[in-house]
């Protein structure tokens, strides 16, 4: 257990379920359209799931000694995820 930690797998373990949710949500969405109004569109979850996953990405190469261009970048990307989440409130 110890390793999963150590070496940043969890993080690969933690990505895996977000895809797993974001599937999940899409599929529910789909088949129930009656709870199409409680839910609102899959597209309005789409940015704040964007911008957790690029963090999630940051986080995993930080732990596995990863370049810290690609590093930034992921923050970056998850910062205009999280722009376009907070600006599709807004409206």
């Amino acid at each position: 257990m110890e390793e999963l930690f150590t070496s940043g797998r969890i993080v690969d373990l933690i990505l895996v379920f977000v895809a797993v949710e974001t599937a999940g949500l899409a599929l529910l969405a789909r088949h129930h359209a009656k709870l199409g109004p409680r839910l609102g569109p899959i597209s309005a979850l789409l940015p704040n799931l964007a911008s957790g996953a690029c963090l999630l990405l940051a986080l995993r190469l930080a732990l596995g000694g990863g370049w810290w261009g690609w590093i930034a970048l992921c923050l970056a990307g998850s910062l205009m995820a999280h722009l376009l989440d907070l600006a599709s409130r807004l409206r």
